[in-house]
């Protein structure tokens, strides 16, 4: 028994020793070449390890930096660098034969800078693609690189285009997991990362084979989970289109290398669609399916719900991609959505109502075309409000000159029977056409207008106001008869403060053509009479 034990030991300690003098006795700097090229080879690109050692513990060697090489067309700069290299191989062979088997990669710290062009071609697109042959499409077995794991933990992306924009947006604590890697068929893939403003993303799926032409057209099929997306700091929102907001999704790809097809639960919250708009005050959820073109750059939208509560809106329509900002063409319709439920949502496209105020009750109904890049988009379309009613509002206060005239009193709420508008929202403003307005303390509202980018109003309208107002206007003007009963005024200050201001001299000339008669040389006239008074001289007698 004891003999056995002080076998057992010696072997024990002869083992610690190969593993203490084992390092020192191969040289595993003379493998840094054909790492190097190994690595080169399978991913396109100049590949540079640092110094290498080896750990018969850990079952493998380590590099203490990595460098791979960035597509010249993009950047001079690393594409990829690494604080450290672990390389995982056969340890017999190795140690027998001095051959260099790969069992793992793992890329410690890695920091990777993505950039995309103006044609929408990313810098990654490349890899794998030696460049200097026309290879086919997909690898044709000749890369015959397999790797059982290759890893990549607590890295950071950086998303940047060319030219730049803004500053590059990066994302950090990025761990991501392929097991079976290899360039000729498809295997797992996992990945994590933390996203700008706390929130995450991962992803779990099956990707390849690997199309080394450009690996962005490589199979793809996987579920996609992001929680608090904050779109305003996202790499997918153009700084100029004013969005942002937090972005909740929950949803799948799949692609074929061509067409890739996505469908999932978007849910939004403290949206924001315009650079004067205001965070929407409710969450909105909108259940999407898209087909996009990888090599066109464009797609179409073929599911779009959009739930604001229990009000409801469909999107369809067509985008594309390439080029500096997205640009689109869709069509927003929604039918009688109650208004109740699209209060808190109106600030996020720019409706602002006056301090205080809201709508309350009803329906709204619209029908909107979208064209444009997003950054210069234009909206046309209609809109239609029925029986809702501006709360905390006091109308006649504010046009006390004009509703005086109709006898009628408005109360601290307005009414709203009828509203119907055509609309046109772009960059340098609103502008709003056959506007139809029944305000049943008032009357009939029509006219025309425009709201400025910052909020200016200029609209010119007319009246046709109930009750006494062709009475009241009648003694004005100081004449009997019938008159028009058409008050012409306009609307000015700002959509939180607007000014209503009576034309009069739309007002008396309205009244005075409605006691015109069809023959000027009426002598009972009285508008004759009147400017009669202004006429020339008289000749002295003679």
């Amino acid at each position: 028994m004891k003999i056995a034990l002080k076998i057992i030991g010696i072997v024990v300690a002869v083992l610690l020793v190969a593993a203490v003098a084992l390092p020192f006795l191969i040289n595993v700097n003379s493998f840094r070449p054909q790492i190097e090229s190994k690595l080169s080879e399978g991913l396109g690109r100049p590949v540079t390890v640092g110094n290498l050692s080896l750990s018969l513990l850990s079952g493998g060697v380590r590099a203490d930096q990595l460098s791979i090489a960035d597509d010249p067309k993009f950047s001079s700069a690393p594409f990829i660098t690494a604080r450290s290299l672990k390389v995982g191989v056969e340890m017999m062979p190795l140690i027998f034969s001095k051959q260099l088997n790969v069992t793992e990669i793992v890329i410690d710290q890695p920091e990777i800078a993505l950039l995309r062009n103006q044609s929408g071609v990313w810098n990654f697109s490349s890899l794998g693609n030696p460049g200097a042959k026309n290879t086919p499409e997909k690898s044709s077995g000749t890369n015959n690189l397999n790797i059982g794991k290759l890893e990549l933990t607590d890295g950071k992306i950086s998303f940047g285009s060319i030219p730049a924009k803004r500053k590059p947006i990066v994302y950090d604590k990025v761990d991501i997991s392929m097991k079976s890697f290899t360039l000729n068929s498809a295997f797992p893939v996992t990945g994590s990362m933390r996203l700008p403003g706390g929130g995450s993303l991962k992803i779990d799926g099956k990707l390849g084979p690997l199309n080394t032409q450009d690996v962005s057209l490589s199979p793809l099929q996987a579920k996609l989970k992001i929680d608090k997306l904050d779109l305003a700091q996202s790499a997918m929102v153009d700084p100029g289109a004013g969005i942002s907001g937090l972005a909740d999704f929950d949803g799948s790809i799949t692609s074929d290398g061509r067409i890739a097809k996505t469908n999932g639960t978007l849910k939004l919250t403290s949206l924001k669609l315009t650079p004067k708009g205001a965070p929407s005050g409710r969450p909105i959820e909108i259940k999407y399916s898209v087909e996009h073109d990888l090599v066109a750059q464009s797609g179409r939208i073929v599911q779009g719900e959009i739930a604001m509560g229990k009000a409801l809106a469909k999107l369809t329509g067509t985008y594309e991609t390439r080029g500096e900002t997205t640009s689109i063409h869709t069509k927003l319709s929604g039918q009688n959505m109650p208004v109740d439920e699209l209060q808190a949502v109106l600030p996020a496209v720019g409706v602002v109502l006056p301090p205080g105020s809201q709508l309350k009750g009803g329906v709204l109904s619209l029908n909107v075309d979208s064209a444009g890049p997003l950054d210069k988009l234009v909206s046309t379309g209609d809109v239609k409000l029925n029986n809702s009613e501006l709360a905390g509002y006091n109308l006649a206060s504010k046009m006390s000159a004009i509703s005086a005239l109709s006898g009628q009193k408005t109360g601290n709420n307005t009414s709203i029977q009828n509203l119907s508008s055509d609309v046109r929202v772009a960059p340098d403003g609103t502008r709003l056409e056959k506007i139809s307005l029944i305000i049943p303390a008032l009357g009939t509202v029509a006219g025309a207008g425009t709201v400025s980018p910052n909020g200016a109003l200029n609209f010119k309208m007319t009246a046709n106001l109930s009750g006494g107002a062709v009475t009241g206007l009648t003694q004005i003007a100081g004449l009997g008869g019938k008159g028009s009963g058409e008050v012409p005024f306009t609307i000015q200050g700002t959509t939180s403060n607007p000014v209503f201001v009576p034309d009069v001299k739309g007002i008396v000339g309205g009244q005075l053509k409605g006691f015109m008669g069809k023959q000027t040389g009426d002598q009972n006239n009285p508008l004759g009479a009147i400017t009669g008074l202004f006429g020339k001289k008289k000749k002295p007698p003679q």
